[in-house]
């Protein structure tokens, strides 16, 4: 198949970087080496991955910036089109995530985790290949190289609770394995990109985790979106092909709010941040009134004192109030010339000068 020449250029860089990954995962040496597969499988993707974009005639270039986009854009503009399915996109985001954590903090990736995941995304690259740019990771290196272990594929439901039970082991007192419970714990919750389309993985999130694990809280409770996963597998040895996707009789999963104290562990700031989108100046902006009058209504009516209305995002030493939609109905269907006059002269005399 004839390529553009971009197309072409991105692709031989894919095969390079998964070649390079996957001598990274089947090396005899341990130092550094899950943080080398991770980065190089995750290159390998985000190279295919814009390859497949550039083939069908998309733009990989932020036209406000004139950048190239990330991974993340990438990936959502080729599941947008149709051009991947969710269960190859689920596979990148996993590895993106990961990549994340062990290239701007740190990650502790078990064994056998990293190699059910590497083993699903090799699949998915393979069918990316095959289903866009009629070739095969067989035509491009031999089976002997594919990711090799002396473990067997777990089951990805017990590889979930094996996990969970070592890191509340790890989290036990006296133990003094915090770093690496918490390492592990990254590494749940980048698995969670196998069915969010949307992960970022936050101190916050790694602090309410680690509190419900050290407080005996199921692990259904703490991460229900993994309990929901299923590991699909065909083949044997090095030809085999692993996909991780929903359980078609998984239980419906309940998504917490912000304010659900019984469902804190399950919150992920991601979503909060969606869920709390409106910052004071866009808030203020939708209703029509200056932020500084938008301020005294809110002070007058107490909408910053209820959760539902208000989350504060702290980013390094900034603290950032961001509301909800609830707030801006509240605020819509309770403002009216006379209430915004009353707060106005009734705001605190400080405010004022």
């Amino acid at each position: 198949m004839k390529l553009k020449r971009e197309a072409k250029t991105l692709k031989a860089n894919a095969i390079a970087s998964l070649k390079r990954g996957l001598e990274a995962f089947n090396s005899h040496n341990d130092d550094g080496r899950s943080e080398a597969v991770l980065l190089m499988l995750q290159h390998a993707s985000e190279m295919l991955v814009k390859a497949l974009l550039v083939l069908k005639g998309q733009s990989v270039f932020d036209k406000a910036k004139g950048t190239s986009i990330g991974i993340e854009r990438a990936v959502s503009i080729a599941q947008a089109r149709g051009w991947i399915y969710g269960a190859q996109g689920g596979a990148i985001r996993v590895i993106d995530a990961m990549r994340d954590q062990a290239q701007h903090w740190m990650i502790v990736v078990p064994e056998d985790t990293l190699y059910i995941n590497s083993r699903s995304l090799i699949t998915a690259l393979d069918e990316i290949l095959v289903a866009h740019f009629q070739d095969t990771l067989a035509d491009n290196l031999p089976a002997r190289v594919l990711p090799l272990s002396t473990q067997p594929l777990p089951d990805f439901l017990m590889l979930v609770n094996r996990e969970y039970a070592q890191i509340r082991d790890l989290l036990s007192p006296g133990r003094r394995a915090r770093d690496e419970a918490r390492g592990r714990i990254t590494t749940l919750l980048a698995m969670e990109a196998h069915v969010s389309d949307e992960v970022a993985i936050s101190k916050r999130d790694l602090d309410r985790i680690e509190e419900a694990i050290k407080a005996h809280t199921a692990v259904e409770e703490v991460f229900p979106r993994l309990t929901t996963l299923t590991t699909h597998v065909e083949g044997v040895g090095p030809t085999v092909r692993v996909r991780i996707t929903r359980s078609v009789d998984a239980p419906a999963v309940r998504y917490v709010s912000g304010d659900d104290p019984e469902g804190a562990a399950a919150i992920r700031e991601v979503d909060l941040q969606k869920k709390y989108h409106w910052s004071p100046s866009a808030l203020a902006e939708k209703l029509g009134l200056t932020p500084t009058k938008v301020k005294a209504i809110r002070d007058f009516l107490r909408i910053d004192e209820d959760p539902t209305n208000v989350m504060v995002f702290e980013f390094g030493s900034q603290k950032h109030p961001r509301y909800s939609d609830n707030a801006l109905r509240v605020l819509r269907e309770t403002i009216t010339p006379e209430l915004t006059e009353r707060a106005w002269r009734e705001r605190p005399l400080h405010r004022r000068r």
